[in-house]
Formats: structure tokens, sequence, C-alpha cells
């Protein structure tokens, strides 16, 4: 039964231990490719699609809607069609039992830790075991989690890094001066103190802007640059979301400015506020928050301007930017046609990566693949 792929509950999110099929995108008998949606899949903390881990057809549904999986179980087969339908019951008999007694290996999850850059301690979480490596850098008010949609499916091919920026997640919430420059050395001096001779950094818009940074200051650690609408690469920026998202003291005043990041507003559900405020109320937060402010906006245009760097920089460029992008409008790619392989993305607001992380891995795949290997030293 080796041409059988077992499809399994993924771990999206350091807490996550159980997900739910809320609905079938593809029904048992049809044929899909590697990365199509298969099904929505709803956890405590955030909903989305499950993509295919490989291409075949559809042959059986294990899991039932609205049941309880736990992390690693069997909810799909995939299979060619020319597999025997005796070999696929097999299959999916032990796979239900399995379900049905509990009997899951618990999955070990993402290794987690801290680094001391400069003094400052940057959280990380890691996941797969072999492979190039490559560093995600969320975007202001984000953190390592973010990314969950992203770094799993890349983890089977690469050795992949999410970090937290200082002022963010679980690192130390002391941003400096909150200059460009602070955070790409945070992202430079992470390399370094884990041993990563080089990686290819993937950065969300503020972290679109610190990965080019960081890649101008220290060319010979980054391999490629992979930006999701990144900051600074234009003057336009959503002024009134971000001093919104720094200034608001509730989730009833942070909510409705939440719905900007998002394409389908849905997604700007109470528990992502909810859970932006237990953020926000840590101590050192606030004042983190509003020095990045003032490095991200003069005035309401943006602040920093990192076109120049990416102009000098002579690695591999992929971008992803969300069409319905409302926070750094998708205008601002205009000027990046000669540098970089740029990707528009329907149905996808800021967060490309939530929204359409599938786009965002085949330009990650993409810009590893388009790297010319490291020579000896």
């Amino acid at each position: 039964m080796s041409d059988i792929t077992n499809v399994v509950m993924p771990k999206w999110g350091l807490s996550m231990t159980t997900g739910r099929v809320t609905e079938w995108l593809v029904e048992e008998g049809e044929e899909v490719s590697a990365g199509d949606d298969l099904l929505e899949i709803d956890t405590d903390k955030i909903a989305g699609a499950l993509e295919s881990p490989a291409g075949g057809v559809l042959r059986r549904q294990i899991a039932e809607l609205d049941e309880p999986v736990p992390v690693g179980a069997t909810i799909a087969l995939l299979a060619p069609a020319e597999v025997p339908e005796e070999e696929i019951d097999q299959a999916a008999k032990a796979a239900r039992e399995q379900l049905e007694a509990g009997a899951v290996e618990e999955s070990a999850g993402p290794e987690i830790g801290k680094v001391t850059v400069d003094g400052r301690e940057i959280a990380y979480a890691r996941m797969g075991s072999e492979g190039e490596h490559i560093v995600l850098v969320h975007g202001y008010g984000g953190d390592k989690n973010s990314w969950l949609f992203v770094q799993e499916p890349l983890s089977s091919s690469y050795l992949v890094d999410a970090i937290d920026l200082p002022g963010h997640g679980e690192s130390t919430k002391d941003v400096g001066d909150g200059s460009l420059d602070v955070l790409a050395q945070a992202v430079t001096g992470y390399l370094a103190e884990r041993g990563i001779e080089r990686a290819h950094l993937v950065g969300h818009s503020l972290g679109g802007a610190v990965a080019i940074a960081a890649a101008a200051a220290a060319p010979a650690q980054v391999a490629s640059l992979t930006l999701i609408a990144p900051a600074g690469v234009g003057p336009d920026i959503n002024a009134d979301y971000l001093r919104g998202f720094a200034q608001a003291q509730s989730r009833r005043e942070l909510q409705p400015h939440l719905t900007a990041l998002f394409a389908d507003p849905s997604l700007a559900t109470r528990q992502l506020a909810d859970d932006l405020m237990k953020y926000k109320r840590l101590d050192g937060v606030d004042a983190s928050l509003n020095a990045l402010l003032a490095t991200l906006l003069d005035g309401d245009r943006a602040g920093i301007e990192v076109a120049p760097l990416l102009s000098s920089t002579r690695v591999p460029v992929r971008v992803v930017w969300g069409e319905a992008d409302a926070v750094v409008p998708i205008s601002n790619a205009e000027g990046l046609a000669d540098r970089a392989d740029v990707t528009r993305v329907p149905d996808a607001g800021h967060m490309a990566h939530m929204e359409q992380p599938s786009a965002v891995v085949r330009a990650v795949t993409s810009a590893v693949e388009a790297t010319p290997a490291q020579q000896p030293a």
C-alpha cells in the first residue's frame, strides 16, 4: 500500500491538539494535484483550508464532519486510480479504527526556544529536519504563529524557523529606537546565534522591509527573499489601520480595524481580537508598538524606504501581494517589476499567507530553487 497517501490532521500552532473537518472541498473519486485545497478545518484558534500533500484521487474521506480529530490522525486517503479498492478498504478500516481508539501517536510539534541577540531574547519555533534553511519574519503586531499555514508544508522539504521580532510574541519587548536597523540586526544575529550560515528569508509587511534590510546588511547570510506585501517599497500605507491597532485598548476598539487585514472580513474573528488584546496588554508592548509606529509612518505615508536596498541585493526575489490588500496596497508593487517576480493573488488581502498560503509556499519554493548553490569556502 505504498501508493496510498494518508492525509493527516495538521498541527497549526503550538497549542493545537485537535481539529474538526467542517467542509469537504473535494468529493471521493475526484482527482487532485499537490497543493489543491482538500477540506476546511476549524480549530479553537483559527479556520483554514488544508492543501493536498500529493497528487492522486481522493479515495476515502475518513473523518466525519465536525468530529474532533487528534493532530496526526488520518482524515483522508489519496491514491492513484489503479490502486485496488481492496487495498483502499483495508487502509481506510485501519485509519478509522485508529481514530476511534484514539491510538494516534502524539505529534512532536515544532522545536521552540529562545536565543539572545544584542541582549534581547528572540523566540523561535522550528519545523523540519533537513534541507535548506528558511526563516519566516512576521509583520507589525504579529508573531511566529501567523505562519502556521505556511511553515508546516514548507517543513516537509526544508528546515523552517519562524521567529518573533523584538517587541512581539515571546521575544523581549525592548525595541530600542524602533529602527529598521535594530530589527534587521535581530534577524542576522539570530542566524549567527543558531549557526545558520545562510538562510532564505520570508518577510511579511514590516517583516518584508526587515528581510530586505537584513539582506542588504549581511548579503553572505541571505540566500533569497520572498516578500509578502512588503512595507517600504512604495509610499502608500494605511496609517489609520496602524494607528488604530496601536491605540486600541479593548477588543471592541480593535476588532473593526482587523477587518482591513483580510479580503474576507469574517476572518477577523473575536478569537483573533482577544488573542491580540492579550498581547497588547503585556508589559512593554505599548511602548514597543509606538516606537515601531514612528518608524513605519511619516505622517500618513510610509516612513521607511527600502526599494534602494532591494535594488542593491543580488539574490532571487519573489513578491506575493493580495489584490485586496487594504493595509499596504498592491499599487506599491509597480516599481518592483524589474527586480522581482511579483505574484498578484486574488481573494487575498494583507494576510495572503493566511488566506492563500499555497501562493506563498509556491513563491518560497521557487525562490529556493532559483538560488545558486553555495560555493565552498
